[in-house]
């Protein structure tokens, strides 16, 4: 599980069988989850996170999309 970058609680990861979905990352804290389509960015699944979090966490995904994208091309297209 590759870690892109952690911002304060939040790790953002891809999973290595991630490979033939569409470009996303998945979001951790504790033990609440989520996953985020990257184009456009948009909720997939939430699991124990509530609304006001998930829109902070897409603001923080929006605000490194291009870092996200790049980290997953330079993985899954190695």
């Amino acid at each position: 599980m590759p870690t892109v970058f952690k911002i304060g609680p939040y790790r953002f990861f891809f999973y290595s069988g991630d490979r033939d979905e569409p470009v996303h990352v998945h979001v951790e804290k504790e033990d609440k989850v989520a996953k985020f389509w990257l184009e456009p960015v948009r909720l997939q699944r939430s699991s124990g996170f509530r609304a006001r979090e998930i829109n902070d966490i897409q603001k923080k995904i929006q605000d490194n999309q291009e870092q996200i994208i790049e980290a997953w091309n330079e993985y899954f297209n190695d």
